[in-house]
């Protein structure tokens, strides 16, 4: 698998012909034009096809193939994932998503009552409520660090850094926000907090596979990640990193099956009991896959993709991007909205009627449809949504007259916190 020659130049690379090549290579997106990869994304049909394969092949004899046959890769596999984040096999666990290894991070790390956690309105919401729930039952401590999406790394690093207290024990960070694409300075807040002997989580969900990303480089102590998003694993597999610093002192979520446990396999997916083998049997290809594009060259075509697209469609009137797009961590997420629209009924709109599926986003003052597109996708495909984004705000449709029904009346909304996006076509 060689999609890119190494001696080709970058001239030679440009144009849409070597992402065709990939495009053939997943399978196609029906009934709906899929902008919605952030969410989880299709896995490349060799990967498909090897889960199939592994999940056969446990039928014919399950207790054997299995635990005996199928678990012997896992060692491999974990070499293969630690060399891509670089950290070692030793810090890593396997287990179903983000959500699984966040919650070890939240439910594992000792705490005692008043101790502070600092966390912010704008992490996942199951990241918040257990959080939440450790502050009900146990008295630590939670407060929230405020500061805007759009504002500068300079200002959200003074923002936690003035939220900080001597009694902060645990700083929860999110590399990438799902909401709007938005990259947090985590290396420079990573060593503020070893500074203050801060533990320091990162939930890394939207970054990994999609970005280069270095867990030494960061140097948390938690890095979380999905495996079904961006590096194109089958759905149900995710990777926790425990810094070595950290995995004695952190308690399992789930009491480990052999005693005493042994270090990183305590928080290891069987644990769980039993467990579908034939997924993890997905994650090696989709390794390979990934590495035969490059994080570098796969960063920067989401990256021309998300441009790409509102370029398109800057100029509707109205459009108002909450994205900032003047960045090199700009990747495939993107948010944004049509002044005094209702977006949650465009979203239904160009789904049910134009067959693109994007998804409705509302944290805080935050609203809008959520763009997120993936390699196997074409600029072609993105001529598709613009046009239907089109076609949607000049109606007439079902959903359109209701969604100018229910918008009328309303006024202009006023400059905001998202004044350096695009509004009418300003950058």
């Amino acid at each position: 698998m060689n999609y890119f020659a190494v001696n080709r130049s970058a001239e030679e690379d440009e144009g849409e012909a070597k992402w065709e090549r990939i495009r053939a290579e997943f399978p196609a997106q029906e009934p709906f034009l899929n902008l919605n990869n952030a969410a989880v994304s299709p896995p490349p049909t060799v990967v498909e096809e090897a889960v199939v394969d592994a999940y056969r092949f446990i039928s014919r004899n399950p207790d054997y193939n299995m635990w005996s046959r199928l678990d012997t890769a896992l060692p491999g596999i974990k070499r293969e994932l630690a060399e891509l984040i670089d950290c070692t096999p030793e810090e890593i666990a396997l287990n179903r998503n983000s959500s699984e290894g966040l919650s070890t991070a939240i439910f594992g790390i000792p705490l005692t009552k008043g101790d502070q956690v600092l966390i912010s309105v704008w992490d996942y919401p199951s990241v918040r409520a257990g959080w939440l729930q450790r502050q009900q039952r146990e008295g630590i401590e939670v407060a929230n660090c405020a500061f805007d999406l759009m504002d500068s790394d300079d200002d959200i690093i003074e923002a936690y850094v003035d939220a900080m207290t001597p009694r902060t024990r645990v700083l929860q960070l999110t590399h990438m926000y799902h909401w709007n694409g938005r990259v947090l300075p985590v290396r420079r807040l990573c060593a503020i907090a070893r500074e203050r002997n801060i533990i320091t989580i990162v939930d890394g969900a939207q970054t990994f596979a999609q970005m280069p990303v270095s867990f030494r480089e960061l140097d948390c102590d938690f890095f979380v990640t999905s495996l079904h998003k961006w590096l194109g694993a089958p759905v149900g597999n995710g990777m926790l990193i425990v810094n070595e610093r950290q995995i004695d002192q952190t308690w399992p979520l789930l009491a480990p099956f052999d005693q005493p446990a042994l270090h990183i396999d305590k928080f290891d997916h069987w644990n769980l009991g039993t467990y579908n083998s034939a997924l993890q049997a997905g994650i090696a290809p989709a390794i390979q896959f990934h590495k035969a594009i490059g994080a570098e060259r796969k960063h920067a075509r989401l990256r021309e993709l998300t441009r790409y697209w509102i370029g398109l469609a800057r100029d509707i009137p109205g459009f108002r991007l909450h994205t900032a797009t003047a960045t090199d961590n700009l990747g495939a997420i993107s948010l944004f909205s049509i002044d005094n629209l209702d977006m949650k009924k465009i979203e239904r709109d160009l789904r049910e009627n134009h067959q693109v599926h994007v998804k409705y986003r509302k944290v805080e003052h935050v609203e809008g449809l959520r763009v997120s597109p993936h390699i196997y996708m074409l600029k072609s495909d993105l001529d598709t949504f613009v046009a239907a984004l089109r076609n949607a705000l000049a109606g007439p449709s079902p959903c359109l007259s209701e969604i100018r029904r229910s918008s009328s009346g309303r006024s202009a909304r006023a400059p905001d916190a998202f004044s350096n996006g695009l509004i009418c076509g300003a950058d």
